[in-house]
Formats: structure tokens, C-alpha cells, sequence
């Protein structure tokens, strides 16, 4: 691969979109299982900035810093090696066998998984992924 690759693929993901669209969801609550931001806000990997007290969404800043977490966590264009995508999804829907927190997706077909799925693509958050192999053409 070209060395120029990483700083080409990190731009391809918009931050606007992460901070209005991608961030929510971590903070979304969960039948049955912790919001995302419960575990990855401490002793994970994948580190969330923790809110300030009675705060319900991250500054600027904290937002900027989240940003730089999850790029580790995807690869722009490539939904199912994109960590962050398959690592919640259910297994029997093609994700990872194991994630500590659960799977919070049973298929593609989950609003959440497309709206991340269609920021990994660089696509508006409004169109379909491919339904069947989650990939973004």
C-alpha cells in the first residue's frame, strides 16, 4: 500500500457526521444491555471522553478526541472490516464471535449499523447499504 494511505483514508470520514449522527449512538440506551458509552467510556480500548457532570452529549473538543478513537476502529469504505461495525453485530449476521458488551445489531438491516455503515461508505446517512453483504457498493 502507498504510504499515503492512511491520511487519505481517515479523510474520507466526515467529523460533522460523526459528531451529529455516530456519537448519539454510543450514548443510546439499550434494552437489556449497558450504552455503549457505559463500558468505552473506561478500561477499553476503544476510550469515549467521559461527560461532564449533567452533561448529555460532548463538547467540541471531546468530540474532536472520540473522532481520533473511533478512526482506529474503522476502515473508510469497508464496512465489514471496520471493528467498530462488526464487533456489535450479531454472529449469525456475519459479526464478530465476540464482544463483551453484547450484540447490539441482529443484521444490517439495523438503523444504527447503516447509519454508521453509510459513514464508513462516505455516503448520506439517508441511503441503503446492500442489504445482504453490508458493503458499500
Amino acid at each position: 500500500a502507498p504510504a499515503s494511505a492512511p491520511s487519505t483514508s481517515t479523510a474520507a470520514l466526515d467529523f460533522e457526521v460523526f459528531k451529529t449522527r455516530i456519537q448519539p449512538i454510543f450514548l443510546a440506551k439499550r434494552e437489556g444491555l449497558a450504552r455503549c458509552y457505559v463500558c468505552h467510556s473506561q478500561g477499553t480500548n476503544f476510550r469515549l471522553q467521559t461527560l461532564a457532570q449533567g452533561a448529555t452529549s460532548w463538547t467540541d473538543e471531546q468530540s474532536r478526541l472520540n473522532f481520533g478513537a473511533v478512526q482506529r476502529l474503522v476502515v473508510p469504505g469497508d464496512p465489514s472490516s471496520s471493528r467498530l461495525l462488526m464487533l456489535p453485530l450479531a454472529e449469525e449476521a456475519g459479526g464478530d464471535p465476540f464482544h463483551p458488551g453484547g450484540k447490539h445489531w441482529n443484521s444490517f438491516l439495523d438503523p444504527e449499523w447503516q447509519t454508521i455503515a453509510n459513514w464508513v461508505c462516505g455516503r448520506k446517512a439517508s441511503e441503503k447499504i446492500v442489504e445482504l453483504t453490508g458493503a458499500c457498493e
